[in-house]
Formats: C-alpha cells, structure tokens, sequence
C-alpha cells in the first residue's frame, strides 16, 4: 500500500496507523526510499480517536475475530468504509454487519475481498497484485473506467484488459466471493455513476448468486446514465445462468459481449464512442517514479553488495542448533562439557583440555561470594534493600569491582609476567613498582597474612603442582611474596595474584596459545572476567537473599560516620 502510495507521488502516505490488539508504539516502514514510523495502536478507538480524518477501516484478522472487530470499526463516528478480508466470516454474521452498514449509511467491502484501489490515489488490501502489474495497468494515475467484479482474482486480469484498450482505471472494487457481500455490484456502479471522473463503467460477475440482477433493475429504472459494460457468471438455477444474467443485463440497456473473450473488444469499442463522442479527454500520461528494491531482494537478486555491522566468530545460531565456537550445542550436552568447557569455546573460541577447564570451574567456585561485608556484596544488598529489581541490584555490585576490588587479576598477570619475562628479581620487581608509586598487584590482604593464609590460595596452588605441566608464573608470585612479607606480614599473595599467575601458566603450559594471544588476553581483560562472572552468582544470592528476607530500606547509623568539619 505505502509502495503504491509512492508510485502514485503522493507526498504523504494512506495509511494513518496501524491496529494491534495489546500493543502500540511504532512500526518502521518504507516510504519509497525515505524510512517512517507508523503508529500503532491496541484499540480501534484509540486508532480512531488518533487519527479523526481516517476513514477507512482495512481489517486483516481472520473470520474468527472479523465480525467483532468490524463491528466495533462501524460503530466509530469517524470510520466510513470497513473493507474484511477474510473469507468464510459467518453467514449471521455478515448479515449482522451489512444491516447495521446500511442503516448508518456506512460501506462494507467484502468479506473474502481483495480491497480495492483508486487509481492514481491510494489502494485497500493487496488488490492489483504487484508494483510490475500496477504500472503495466497504469493504475499510478487515473483513467476514465469505474470497475466492479465479486472476483479479486479475475479484478486483476481485467485491470490489464482496460488497461490495453481504455485510458485506464478510475476505480476498482472487488465485491468479495462470499454468500452474502456488504455491497453489491449495482451499489458501487450507482457510486460511479455520480461520479464525474468516471465516464464509463465495467462490471464482471461470477459463478454463484443472482447479484447481477440489482444492476439489471438499477438500468430499467434509469439510476444509471453511463455506458455499462457487464459479463455475468453461470451460477445454479437458469435464472442464474451465465445467459440468462447477460440477456438481461442486454435488455436493461448494458453493452453485453457474445462472449467472454468479446469482452475486451467491447470495452474497447465503448470507450471509443465516449472518446469520439468528446466525453473524453486524453490523459496526459507521466512517468512514475521506481520502487526502491529491498536491500535483502537486492541481495539476494546478486544486484548489490552490503557490508556487515557485526563480526562474530564465537558463536552461530542460524543453523539447525546454536554452535559454540563450531561446536553443536547437542554435542556440548551429549559429550557432558562443564561450565570452564563452554567458557574455553566463547572466550578462548578453542576446546581446552579437562584439567585447563576444571581451574576455571574451581576460580569461579572459589571467587562466588566472599561474605555480605565486602563493597560488591555490600552495593547489592543495600540496592536490594531500596526495592529495586534483580538487575539493579547486580549491577550495582558489578559497578565496584575495580583495581581495589576483584578487578586486580589482568594487572597481577601483567606485571608478574612482564617481571618474570624482563628476568627481573623480586627485589628489582617490588622496588621498581615502589619507585613508581604502584603497589604491587595481587599482593597484600585487609585480613590474611603470613599466619593466617587465604585458603583460597593454597587450593588453587595444589591443584596446579598436581595437574599444570608447568607453574613458573605462579612460583615466581611467590618469590615475590616471600620478599613483601619481610616487609609487611599482610603483604601476602591473594586470590586476585593467585589467578592471575596460574593463568598465565594455563595459557603458557597448555601449548594452545601463542606469545601474542597471551598477551592479548591479559590485555583485553579475560581474567578480570572470571572475577566478575564468579561474583556475579555471590550478588545474585545476596539480592535473593535479601528480598526472601524482606529487609527494609537500608540506612548506614549515624555512630558508624565521623561528622567533621
């Protein structure tokens, strides 16, 4: 409809909103080449009520729901013209719609009809078929010839007929196929017959019902004085039959062909009359614009080529099941894969060996939760204590985590590494970060020490000397420690320098990777990722923990803040 609207030249497009039972908002579209936004609306008042100069209803839904709907279309002031597309709406139905139509002086088209089209103009449905066809018709711009016919199907041949022998259409309807119509034939050429741009009416019937005899009696009574053109279709009685209808259709004044392939040569030869007769005039005919092609239809037609907006290399779900770095997610359950098994597939895009997967599994055990007291614990419980839904409160504890908290894992692998791989001793490595005023990652705890180990630490160290092929980073790190703690006795190595040491002795000791991937992991923030991956089930809990709880708003005490000028 918003193509044809295009073809036609208008400036702004027929169609004023859409209706979608329970949602509004907007929907995207094209108008020629520029993108709109439709409105959309959940109630037919409401699309009323927004659009007051919108007087067509064009209802899609289907005959379960089309009565009611269009029902509730002809009840509202401002809507003149219900066209229902659906086919097989119920008889009492139908009948329900079409009295209460032409009591309020109101236009059904339809059911089980295709729309109709005002040539030039705007169009109803999907009548006309294709943007190929409607300019083979000419439909971009008015003719002379008003046109009626039950059939949607044969509306379109018989638009390309006019089309080749007359100026073109003015208007076409198709009635639609059902028992009972909301209007008939006869109704719609007694509308073209007052209109002044019409000169000349076509009207096709079609096998069933006794239609065409409205019209015969509408031409006896002398309501028609324009050129009538008319077939009628064999139906049942032989009242109804195909010559029965187009003898008195004859008799009532209508040019009838012999038959139906005369048709054409009787439009043709009607029009001419009017054309020699200076009823007439010729149509300036124009050029109208081109469609735009769809962007996926000129690809695919090989006539374009569109660069992507997003590389993804980790995973694809356009296949029959999502793929994990190449791996099918059946082949993810069925051969048992863990948890550090898919990380090593959307992170590291490469299968890790068990012992590789189970340290990430046993990081992010370790690294859950460290109790409600530390920042992140402590954002989200307070978060979730204001009320706020599950994702606030995450993501108010993921917001901590930083170089004083979970997020020092990247920089105590950087600089370990960068250490060990200079040959730097612990003393030249601690002094030189002293020298430059950093303190050294992954080292120092607010509660551990020397006699008080962090048994996080020591489990991580175990599994390694059991299971890596090599620790050198992680025994470097205690090197270091060593040194720190004849400084201070908390100067110990944490959790955070723990990880970061023994991943860069995965990465290494694995043969997986080479120099450059690790340090582009280290660089980009991998290990970090673990931290807040972990953490993120710890503040997930404390949310719910807090929330089954049902804590109140949370308030810090006033003995616990140092007021001061």
């Amino acid at each position: 409809m918003l193509d044809f609207d295009f073809l036609c030249g208008r400036e702004t497009p027929s169609v004023a909103g859409i209706i979608n039972p329970g949602s509004d908002g907007f929907q995207k579209l094209f108008f020629g080449q520029e993108e709109i936004a439709i409105p959309v609306h959940p109630t037919i008042e409401a699309a009323s009520n927004a659009h007051p100069t919108a007087d067509v209803f064009i209802n899609f839904a289907s005959f379960r729901s089309a009565a009611a709907s269009s029902m509730s279309a002809l009840k509202q002031p401002t809507i003149r013209v219900v066209a229902i597309i659906a086919e097989g709406v119920p008889e009492s139905d139908a009948k329900q719609l079409i009295s209460y139509a032409r009591a309020n002086n109101k236009v059904i088209i339809g059911p089980a009809t295709v729309g109709g089209i005002q040539a030039g103009a705007f169009k109803i449905g999907d009548t006309a078929g294709t943007i190929d066809n409607i300019i083979q018709c000419k439909l971009y711009r008015p003719g002379s010839v008003g046109f009626v016919s039950k059939s949607g199907g044969m509306s379109n041949e018989m638009y390309n007929t006019i089309a080749r022998v007359t100026d073109g259409i003015y208007e076409g309807i198709a009635i639609g196929g059902d028992v009972f119509p909301g209007s008939t034939l006869s109704d719609h050429i007694l509308r073209f017959n007052n209109i002044p741009q019409v000169k000349m009416m076509v009207v096709l019937g079609e096998l069933g019902g006794k239609d065409e005899y409205s019209l015969v009696e509408a031409l006896k009574q002398g309501k028609v004085q324009k050129p009538v053109v008319a077939w009628g279709a064999k139906s049942g009685g032989e009242l109804e039959s195909a010559q029965a209808k187009n003898e008195a259709l004859r008799d009532a004044g209508a040019v009838v062909p012999t038959s139906y392939e005369a048709l054409e040569t009787a439009i043709k030869e009607t029009f001419d009359k009017l054309v020699e007769d200076g009823k007439i005039s010729p149509v300036h005919e124009i050029t109208p614009p081109p469609i735009p092609e769809d962007l996926k239809t000129a690809i695919k037609s090989g006539k374009v080529r569109a660069p992507t907006h997003i590389i993804s290399t980790i995973s694809d779900d356009r296949g029959e099941e999502p793929c994990y770095a190449g791996v099918p997610m059946s082949t993810i359950i069925e051969q048992g894969y863990g948890v550090g098994d898919v990380i090593s597939l959307l992170w590291f895009k490469r299968s890790l060996p068990r012992y590789c997967t189970q340290f990430i599994e046993i990081c992010i055990m370790l690294c859950a939760d460290h109790g409600p007291c530390v920042s992140g614990a402590h954002n989200s419980i307070v978060t979730a204590r204001a009320g706020k839904d599950l994702v606030s409160s995450l993501v108010s504890g993921l917001l901590t985590i930083g170089p004083r908290f979970g997020g020092a894992i990247d920089d105590a692998a950087r600089y370990f590494k960068d250490a060990y791989d200079r040959g730097l001793t612990p003393y030249e490595f601690v002094e030189g970060m002293k020298k430059k005023g950093i303190r050294v990652p992954g080292i120092g705890h607010r509660i551990k020490s020397r006699d008080n180990r962090d048994k996080r630490v020591q489990l991580l160290q175990k599994y390694a000397h059991t299971h890596f092929p090599s620790v050198k980073y992680m025994e470097y790190a205690v090197q270091v420690e060593t040194y720190t703690l004849s400084k201070a006795n908390n100067l110990v190595l944490n959790v955070d320098g723990a990880i970061g040491s023994l991943f860069l002795d995965l990465l290494s000791g694995s043969g997986m990777f080479s120099k450059q991937e690790i340090d582009e992991i280290v660089e980009i923030g991998y290990l970090n990722g673990l931290f807040v991956l972990a953490r993120s089930i710890g503040l997930i809990g404390h949310t719910f923990d807090q929330k089954r709880l049902k804590q109140p708003l949370y308030r810090h005490p006033w003995e616990d803040v140092l007021y001061t000028k």
